[in-house]
């Protein structure tokens, strides 16, 4: 193949991903001609509308799968945990990348970390998993909704809008704005389970073989399969953006931990369980955990926390 076209979004973050996995296909395809083709999502459109009111999976991808299968381009380079479940036909998830760290960060110009918070404190986040999972450990603070570009939402902050917000660690590491804010507290993942797929890029691309070797020299079999527990797990309980959940699985030489967690967006009702299976059996370990959910009444708590976040709508996005 001579000529690759791989679409992205313009965005910082996504052209940082994107010139990634250009730099790492270049060093496997020196002769290969990369080239991005640019496009500007749903959601990063309108900035005024809760997500929910205009769709609630594949704001972000939706117009990229759009210019591929007009053939456009070849491939695509998501943040992995902005990829629906279901793909367009004729489009696949090839590869998924190592995965780097899956925690979430706390940032503030004033306070150093989440206990530090005085009673009542501003805390913005887009993520309704983030909003349980801080309201389960601290029902005091206020949570307001926080949208925009990552310099945006740092401007924001900066600004005195909110005394802290939450965002995915690894964005603000790969563009190298960790030290732009005075208080940077990674949060551990055993206080904030991740979401499905954080700290990973997928690789989706059109339906060709010669496309899709390419695209498998990116593939990481440890992140691989942690995906496919977590994107199972998310499938299975038919969950959105509209509805908190948290999954994250840790992939071993000899096994596989995998933990889960669903719940009301104020953290007053919250599910959790977590499985350790032998690798060899852990295939259909995002299921199993679903299942187990589910018989705990796991759908049923998701459709009142979907009841819930319809009012004021939070969407995970960085």
């Amino acid at each position: 193949m001579d000529k690759l076209i791989i679409a992205t979004r313009g965005s910082q973050l996504a052209m940082w991903q994107a010139e990634y996995v250009k730099s790492e296909l270049q060093k496997r395809f020196p002769k290969m001609e990369i080239v991005f083709e640019i496009v500007t999502a749903t959601g990063d459109k309108i900035l005024d509308k809760p997500l929910a009111l205009i769709g609630g999976k594949g704001l972000f991808t939706k117009e990229i799968e759009e210019i591929m299968l007009a053939g456009r381009a070849h491939l695509a380079v998501h943040s992995l945990k902005d990829v629906p479940t279901e793909l367009p036909e004729g489009l696949k998830l090839a590869a998924i990348t190592k995965r780097d760290d899956i925690r979430d960060v706390f940032l503030s110009h004033r306070y150093e970390n989440i206990e530090a918070l005085p009673q009542g404190a501003v805390v913005g986040t887009t993520s309704l998993r983030r909003q349980m999972q801080l309201k389960s450990i601290r029902p005091d603070l206020q949570i307001k909704n926080l949208r925009g570009n990552v310099n945006t939402r740092l401007r924001k902050l900066a600004e005195g809008e909110y005394d802290a917000i939450i965002l995915a660690y690894v964005g603000m590491k790969r563009l190298g704005l960790l030290e732009s804010v005075p208080y940077h507290d990674p949060i551990s993942d055993d206080v904030m389970i991740p979401p499905s797929g954080q700290a990973s890029l997928g690789i989706e691309i059109i339906d060709d073989p010669e496309v899709e070797a390419i695209a498998k020299t990116l593939n990481d079999p440890d992140s691989a399969l942690a995906a496919k527990i977590e994107r199972d797990f998310v499938a299975r309980l038919e969950g959105s953006c509209q509805v908190p959940i948290a999954v994250n699985a840790k992939p071993s030489e000899k096994s596989v931990l995998a933990r889960a967690m669903v719940g009301l967006p104020d953290g007053t009702e919250i599910l959790k369980e977590i499985l350790e299976v032998p690798r060899s059996e852990a295939e259909n370990v995002g299921i199993e955990l679903a299942d187990i959910m589910i018989e705990n009444g796991a759908k049923e708590l998701l459709a009142r926390a979907e009841a819930m976040a319809f009012k004021e709508e939070r969407c995970e996005r960085f």
